[in-house]
């Protein structure tokens, strides 16, 4: 795919969503600035929150030849106590140079694997995950010696994942096209990264 194709096609997914398609794609330009778009990821969902609002995100990922571009827009609905108060979105982008990026993740859900072809069965989800060590969680839980009668506190164990970002997306929510989309930015984002 062209760079100009790939910056229209990407462009073109943001318009389509229909998620304030101006506001994110001027979020976007302005952080890929004048590179090329080499490939992109468009992801919008919604979700409800505990009101039972709906509340829409979107996400984008492009690729430049020398960055990773992340884009991330947030829905607020407007505040009921504040009369002609209207909803607000909050949108964040972030530039991370391909040598700040310590690990591209992709976990793939494969549907009867016993059918698997390759090259020809896709996966019914994908995750993809991207660490450039901005961002880490922990998980924590008691630690034991193993002596089932032992009352002593051990402290605790746990395990720290660099978690920056992780998109998940799937046939039954996205469709095909969007998986077929992650996987094909997943890859050219660890060829991009691969030679550093």
């Amino acid at each position: 795919m062209s760079d100009l194709k790939a910056a229209d096609g990407m462009h073109a997914a943001i318009e389509h969503s229909g998620y304030y398609p101006g506001l994110v794609s001027d979020a976007v330009s302005s952080a890929v600035g004048n590179e090329a778009v080499v490939s992109y990821a468009v992801h919008h969902d919604a979700h409800f929150d505990p009101g039972m609002e709906v509340r829409r995100h979107m996400t984008v990922l492009a690729l430049t030849p020398t960055r990773l571009i992340y884009s991330h827009t947030d829905e607020y609905p407007a505040d009921d106590s504040e009369p002609g108060a209207k909803p607000a979105a909050e949108t964040s982008t972030e530039a991370v140079r391909f040598s700040r990026i310590s690990s591209v993740a992709l976990t793939r859900v494969i549907p009867d694997p016993t059918r698997y072809q390759p090259g020809v069965t896709m996966p019914s989800e994908v995750v993809l995950t991207i660490g450039w060590n901005v961002l880490s969680h922990i998980e924590l839980e008691p630690a034991h010696c193993g002596d089932d009668s032992c009352e002593a506190d051990h402290g605790y164990t746990g395990t720290l994942t660099a978690d920056d970002l992780t998109l998940r997306v799937s046939t039954a929510a996205d469709g095909e096209e969007a998986v077929h989309q992650v996987l094909a930015f997943a890859q050219a984002l660890a060829e991009a990264t691969s030679s550093l």
